[in-house]
């Protein structure tokens, strides 16, 4: 069960001053769209596409996954050229084929009226976000934080800490919306409060994620009614 305490904070109306989400899964579900990345990746490689390799590039950011890759199965390249071919691939399909969970714009909006500062904080490269042409995340969002402008991912909570500075708030006035258990455990870490939402991703036990969080969601529209 999510942490229940005194000052578990409340989605609506919300009880804080700034949130932070993550996109792929949270957002979007789009895991498919990575699945069929990584399948061509691996093949064009000739080596197998695992379910522990899914899991680890599920977590990892580009640079880190690039890194991964080439370190497990000895690949003869540079961790910049996989990471160019992965956000080459990816803007390809997210062009066109992604768009936000239902109930998700209507709350961030609804945020956003309630006077809360909005920041997008995704391992996800900015190339690939902007190629998106039914999601306008600039629009959406006062900041916009890549998995490729800070150095660790989202185990340590640089990502979350940098999109609180941009936003100008304390890190105890905000929330972070994850699909992931070391998102929000980096995020609990340095005292931010947390949600995990459930998403479609064969790769999230929902259950673990839900436990190590403040409060859990599984459809954007349930948040307001």
């Amino acid at each position: 069960m999510p942490h229940a305490t005194s000052s578990t904070p409340t989605l609506w109306p919300p009880s804080f001053d700034a949130a932070i989400f993550d996109f792929d899964g949270t957002l979007a579900e789009t895991s498919g769209l990575w699945q069929q990345v990584d399948v061509e990746f691996f093949s064009q490689r000739h080596l197998p596409y695992t379910h522990d390799a899914r899991l680890e590039l599920t977590t990892r950011g580009f640079t880190d996954g690039a890194q991964w890759v080439i370190q497990r199965y000895g690949l003869d390249e540079t961790p910049e050229e996989i990471c160019d071919q992965w956000k080459r691939m990816g803007s390809a399909l997210y062009a066109t084929d992604v768009e936000l969970r239902p109930g998700a714009e209507r709350y961030l909006q609804a945020l956003r009226e309630r006077g809360v500062r909005l920041a997008l904080a995704t391992t996800n490269a900015r190339t690939v976000l902007l190629s998106m042409q039914q999601v306008d995340v600039e629009k959406l969002f006062d900041v916009v934080v890549s998995g490729t402008e800070v150095p660790v991912p989202k185990r340590e909570p640089d990502i979350y800490l940098e999109a609180v500075r941009r936003m100008g708030v304390e890190p105890a006035r905000c929330i972070v919306f994850e699909d992931i258990v070391p998102g929000i455990r980096s995020a609990r870490r340095v005292g931010m409060a947390t949600c995990a939402v459930a998403c479609k991703d064969p790769a999230q036990d929902f259950r673990l994620v839900a436990a190590e969080a403040d409060l859990a969601i599984r459809d954007w529209r349930e948040v307001m009614r």
